[in-house]
């Protein structure tokens, strides 16, 4: 099978095209695992700190890429479910050990034994890979390859970001960032009935925005029309997490969905102060994909993708990198339907 490949982590700056499509072994599913041949998969902001160095994987080469969607093709022993044809999805969470004091509170997003796909395990970007079979997910049908792809980190975190900033029917949402994962956050933000203050540079990201239901859209400088009631910052900035804060009313709560952060400067404690709450995301469960999945197959989604061939992965981190993506950017193969 062909598959892009990090060989070694570097800015893309310095090396512009560090991922190599190169020919792999087919793999083989292990007791307990399945095989995908990958129709499609989505990249993401993880993905850019990986192949840049800012996240170091344990081994190198890899195969990066965590919002896989595929049919399965082969089952290793033990497999009841799912079966050979079935379409699944594969996400950020690979495994968790299950018997640590996390996993049995239902937070294996948490288990310090865990292991991420495109990270710890060889990820989607490629013909085929495997997955073991408890963490793969079946897709809504309604949603083809390239539409699907994103919904398997992108939709998932943003879910769980917009339960842990405490989202509320009816209330004000602030969305600092707006690329793959809050363009579905804002949708399931206006399924609760919430109105939402989007924050970003970009102003076509703001006319997707307000495309989508904002009830307003400028940058972090700007002076929105009400303080917001809670938030989450998408933006992998400090400085962001910061003018996030003062637009957080007293009381307010803010989630950071970034798996990377510069850093936070320092800033006065009246920032802070009058009980507001800053929280970090950290991965997702099982349960949130599930819920989140449901949730999508509900709502009928817009999913804004720009689609792409595996040559052409290297130019679409570094439009990532410079906030040229519009919703996500997705990387089809050949079987993607």
């Amino acid at each position: 099978m062909k598959a892009l490949l990090l060989r070694s982590p570097a800015p893309l700056s310095v090396r512009p095209a560090p991922l190599e499509w190169s020919e792999l072994p087919l793999p083989e599913p292990g007791p307990g695992q399945v095989r995908l041949l990958v129709a499609a998969c989505a990249i993401c902001h993880t993905d850019l700190h990986i192949v840049e160095g800012e996240l170091a994987p344990p081994a190198l080469p890899l195969v990066p890429g965590h919002q896989i969607v595929g049919t399965v093709d082969a089952v290793g022993r033990g497999v009841r479910t799912p079966r050979e044809g079935d379409r699944v999805g594969v996400a950020w969470l690979a495994w968790a050990d299950g018997v640590c004091a996390y996993c049995r509170e239902g937070r294996e997003n948490l288990c310090e034994r865990a292991r991420f796909t495109g990270f710890d395990v060889p990820g989607g970007y490629g013909e085929a890979t495997v997955a073991d079979a408890r963490y793969v997910y079946g897709l809504p049908s309604r949603y083809p390859a390239h539409e699907a792809a994103p919904l398997l980190c992108a939709g998932i975190i943003g879910y769980r970001s917009l339960r842990l900033a405490g989202v509320r029917p009816g209330d004000r949402v602030g969305l600092f960032g707006f690329g793959a994962s809050a363009h579905l956050a804002i949708q399931v933000a206006r399924h609760w009935g919430c109105e939402v203050y989007v924050f970003t540079r970009s102003d076509a990201h703001r006319s997707l925005a307000r495309a989508l239901g904002a009830a307003w859209a400028g940058g972090v400088a700007d002076a929105p029309p009400e303080k917001v009631d809670c938030g989450v910052v998408f933006a992998p900035s400090g400085r962001v997490v910061v003018a996030a804060l003062g637009h957080l009313r007293r009381g307010g709560s803010l989630a950071v969905n970034a798996i990377y952060l510069d850093r936070i400067p320092e800033f006065p404690y009246a920032g802070l102060y009058w009980e507001r709450t800053v929280r970090s995301v950290a991965n997702a469960t099982r349960r949130d994909a599930e819920e989140f999945l449901a949730l999508a197959a509900e709502l009928s989604l817009r999913v804004s993708t720009s689609v792409i061939q595996p040559e052409d992965a290297n130019a679409a981190l570094s439009a990532l990198k410079r906030g040229e993506i519009d919703g996500a950017a997705v990387v089809r193969f050949s079987s993607a339907s």
